[in-house]
């Protein structure tokens, strides 16, 4: 089936709702590196242009990009006014990446926020793009999250991907009422829907956010830096992770599959790696040394655990891998991955 009316001799327009975020941000560079997309496995057409709609300005190589365009602004307040509706969204759209969204623990603390940025901000985003008539794509980020460990309905030992969602936060909620809503766009023919269920992504650059998951990235990354973290769960506590760079290959492996490829309307579980925070520190030891690990304070954090503990850790991701979607190999291999691309970020010399 065709992705859209347009002549595939034309270039491919993008947008990236949360284009300045962290993942945002790597996703516009990867597309941009690899100059082309063969949206739903059609033809290849070189990347035209890409809108980094968000509400704080990207970083300046991509603002300097030619082919991209800064849409700067709150995603609801752009969408619910008719004037600034249609850059967010252009008529020329071939395909979305909505990665916009508040974070879980941010979500836990402000039940409204979490319902106007992940519910109402995903609906009306998939409303303009019905409005187009051209069925553009539209690739969700949803969560791990959507899975956790229900009073009656106990988590199994592993995921799989005819696991039912059973979210035991607003977030997670949130992102699964978001998967809903893809199904039912896509089964309308309003747009060619692609969800994909992220997982934590470790090791993340820069400041923590409110992600209920953020001491997972923290915990090294303050370390390399030559700072104190804290880790405020048990060192034994299981959980799946995924590099960023993996992450970015699912997204973009989602919008390049073909419909008969991507199978049903449901979510696609990304794979993961399984690990602890034990292993991870005795990981950054192996990089880093002795004195880098021993800057991990662990201090238990009921509340972060009571969120944490109900998420699932182990992931058999059978439809990724018949994609080609695979995890890492270790997590030592993520720590180097971090590493290398964030040289001005370690402080430490790294064996």
């Amino acid at each position: 089936m065709p992705t859209s009316n347009k002549d595939s001799a034309q270039g491919c327009h993008i947008v990236i709702t949360g284009g300045a975020g962290f993942l945002g941000v790597r996703l516009a560079r990867a597309l941009l590196n690899q100059e082309h997309l063969a949206l739903a496995g059609g033809a290849i057409r070189s990347v035209a242009s890409i809108s980094l709609v968000d509400r704080y300005a990207p970083p300046q190589d991509l603002a300097d990009d030619p082919r991209v365009v800064v849409v700067t602004g709150d995603l609801n307040d752009l969408l619910e006014s008719n004037l600034t509706k249609t850059q967010v969204v252009p008529a020329n759209t071939d395909v979305v990446f909505h990665l916009a969204a508040a974070v879980s623990g941010e979500c836990e603390a402000d039940f409204d926020l979490g319902m106007r940025s992940n519910f109402a901000a995903t609906l009306a985003l998939l409303q303009a793009c019905r409005a187009l008539q051209t069925r553009p794509m539209l690739v969700f980020a949803s969560s791990l999250a959507v899975f956790g460990d229900a009073p009656g309905t106990p988590l199994p030992a592993v995921i799989e991907d005819s696991t039912l969602p059973t979210p035991q936060s607003s977030y997670g909620i949130q992102k699964f009422v978001g998967e809903q809503l893809m199904a039912d766009f896509s089964r309308k023919g309003f747009i060619q829907g692609r969800t994909v269920r992220l997982m934590t992504v470790s090791v993340r650059p820069g400041k923590p956010n409110g992600a209920a998951s953020s001491f997972l990235s923290g915990m090294l990354r303050e370390p390399l830096a030559g700072g104190r973290a804290t880790c405020p769960v048990p060192p034994e506590t299981p959980v799946a992770l995924s590099s960023a760079g993996r992450t970015i290959a699912g997204l973009v492996c989602a919008a390049q599959t073909s419909d008969q490829d991507w199978g049903p309307r449901t979510a696609l579980t990304l794979p993961a790696i399984t690990t602890t925070p034990a292993d991870m520190a005795a990981a950054l030891e192996r990089v880093a040394g002795p004195q880098v690990a021993a800057l991990i304070d662990w201090a238990p954090d009921a509340a972060v655990y009571n969120i944490v503990k109900t998420w699932p850790a182990r992931i058999q991701a059978t439809r990724a891998a018949g994609l080609g979607l695979l995890p890492e190999s270790s997590f030592e291999d993520i720590i180097r991955d971090y590493v290398r691309e964030n040289t001005d970020a370690v402080a430490h010399p790294i064996r």
